[in-house]
């Protein structure tokens, strides 16, 4: 919801009004009017949320979710419902805002804090759980990434652990969900190994597209890499998991790697398998406009 509660909005003149009252002598000005249908009666003040004098201030829906509580349209919610206080007392105003530097917030009674937002990028190897930690003692992509930041993040979207390639790993909730929206569909582009020669009329069916137990899925593009029909470059805007190599297997083949060189504006260029890098601020702002 768009709308800016920092800013009330004033009336101007009805049509057919007198014109400006003449004040009164000794007289102490007004600032409510009469109700219409209710003589003598006040009309009710709007309650808008007060802005802090603060630079640093910031939406408290917003400083909730950068906390890792929720996304913001949630912690919407969670405003109206009153379990949320600003310096012990409570806040039912959407669009308050809250000084990060001074102010304490509780969500439930708990204080919480918002994380510095991370965002990084690992060239996944084979074999490596797309995951921060692993019980059983697997190697995982945390153990890759253990000092790229203190915050916890983690995967915005699942790869199964025989793939390999870009993989991109954050503690932005909010970014995540927004990626794995079917509405969004970023283009990736997959270089597949197959163990037996693909024809033209696999490329052809990949481009039509067929029915799945996902649904309906089809390529974007299609091709061999230089002209070996082992070696496929696929594009596809799906965020559907394992959704490359099932539709090769539809075809007939063995897959013998999915490797995944471009995720949305985001390549592997210059990010050696097993390394991991920051997004620069660059691809961020690319990023965030796909969505």
């Amino acid at each position: 919801m768009k709308h800016n509660p920092d800013q009330g909005r004033r009336g101007g003149a009805r049509k057919g009004s007198a014109g400006r009252r003449k004040s009164t002598p000794g007289a102490k000005p007004s600032n409510s009017r009469p109700a219409r249908g209710r003589p003598g009666a006040q009309r009710p003040k709007l309650k808008f949320a007060p802005v802090p004098d603060s630079t640093a201030a910031m939406r408290l829906n917003r400083y909730i979710a950068q906390a890792g509580v929720c996304s913001r349209r949630e912690a919407d919610v969670m405003i109206g419902a009153g379990v949320v206080s600003v310096n012990n007392k409570v806040i039912t105003e959407l669009g308050f805002k809250v000084d990060p530097t001074k102010d304490t917030v509780k969500v439930e009674g708990d204080t919480i804090r918002p994380e510095n937002m991370r965002y990084v990028l690992v060239n996944k190897p084979k074999n490596f759980l797309a995951v921060e930690y692993d019980p059983s003692g697997r190697r995982t992509i945390g153990d890759l990434i253990k000092n790229a930041c203190r915050e916890r993040i983690a995967p915005v979207d699942r790869v199964e652990k025989e793939s390999t390639g870009l993989i991109l790993f954050t503690n932005d909730g909010e970014m995540a969900k927004r990626l794995n929206h079917p509405k969004v569909a970023l283009r990736e582009l997959y270089h597949v190994t197959l163990a037996k020669k693909a024809t033209p009329e696999d490329l052809e069916k990949l481009l039509e597209g067929f029915v799945l137990d996902q649904g309906f899925v089809k390529a974007k593009e299609v091709s061999f890499v230089k002209n070996d029909p082992h070696e496929i470059g696929m594009e596809i805007h799906s965020n559907r998991s394992r959704i490359v190599r099932r539709m090769f297997e539809h075809l007939g083949h063995k897959v013998v790697k999915v490797d995944r060189v471009v995720y949305g504006p985001l390549t592997k260029k210059d990010l050696p398998r097993g390394h991991w890098r920051h997004l620069t601020d660059d691809e961020l702002n690319l990023l965030r406009m796909t969505t």
